[in-house]
């Protein structure tokens, strides 16, 4: 029994610094984010008491709303779905190649590995909004460029992610794979894919969920879509179009994000 109690206060002092480890990491985080509300100006309350007024003009302007231009809308909706859909399917086409190269149970070589780590977050940092005014000044307005933006930005994001899930594979079937003589490219069909399949499906869905509304933005800066139209009613002041527009975009958020959670749960 003596030599047990040792052991046990042991572990209770080892648990009690982790508490306090713990502890100190959330304090740490809590004091960052309220040092960042303090910051931009979030604990003025004479700015929020100032503007009560402005609000209160802008929520009567936009009730009711106007759907009387609905038929014009339907067109710039299709439009930003589209785009969505486009993006999404080449952001897909770009970044596998790409994830496996950045993971590296699967990349040829470090300098491999590290340079298209570099690739891809060079891309990720890049709103798309700003590659949407890039691309809306390269290749004019309309769709094309709210795809290429989507793409391009998602391409870092999306083959982010589909390295991570690549790079915790359960190595035993790699090995077993490799020791049988497959080649790479046999590895990567056999024993890497079909483990991570499941994993790149849910980020590919979701993404294509945020490219919905990514799209709806874009169309702010020229890039097509429904964003074109939004701008629009802002800049001739017609706030009753404006949130009549905004709930068209909701409802389709809503069934967007109900036909993603519908594949999700049939590719299971």
């Amino acid at each position: 029994m003596k030599s047990a109690s040792p052991t046990f206060d042991a572990i209770l002092a080892d648990q009690r610094r982790s508490a306090l480890r713990g502890a100190g990491l959330v304090g740490l985080i809590v004091a960052a984010c309220v040092a960042a509300l303090a910051a931009t100006g979030f604990f003025d309350p004479q700015r929020f008491i100032e503007s009560g007024p402005a609000i209160s003009t802008l929520a009567s302007e936009m009730v009711p709303p106007d759907f009387s231009r609905w038929r014009t809308w339907l067109r710039p909706l299709l439009d930003t779905l589209a785009m969505s859909i486009a993006g999404t399917a080449l952001a897909v086409v770009f970044s596998l190649p790409l994830a496996l190269l950045a993971a590296p149970n699967t990349s040829p070589h470090p300098v491999v590995y590290l340079a298209v780590r570099t690739l891809l977050a060079f891309l990720r940092s890049v709103p798309e909004i700003i590659l949407g005014v890039l691309f809306v000044a390269a290749v004019g307005f309309g769709a094309l460029p709210g795809v290429l933006a989507l793409a391009l930005h998602s391409i870092g994001m999306v083959g982010k992610f589909y390295a991570e899930a690549i790079e915790h594979v359960d190595p035993k079937p790699l090995e077993a794979a490799r020791a049988a003589g497959a080649t790479p490219m046999q590895v990567i069909m056999h024993a890497v894919l079909p483990q991570v399949l499941p994993q790149l499906t849910d980020v590919t869905i979701y993404r294509w969920e945020y490219h919905f509304r990514a799209s709806a933005v874009l169309g702010i800066v020229g890039a097509g879509g429904i964003g074109f139209e939004l701008i629009a009613a802002l800049r001739l002041l017609n706030y009753d179009q404006v949130s009549a527009i905004l709930l068209s975009i909701l409802a389709c958020v809503v069934m967007v994000d109900s036909v993603g959670a519908y594949l999700r749960k049939s590719l299971k």
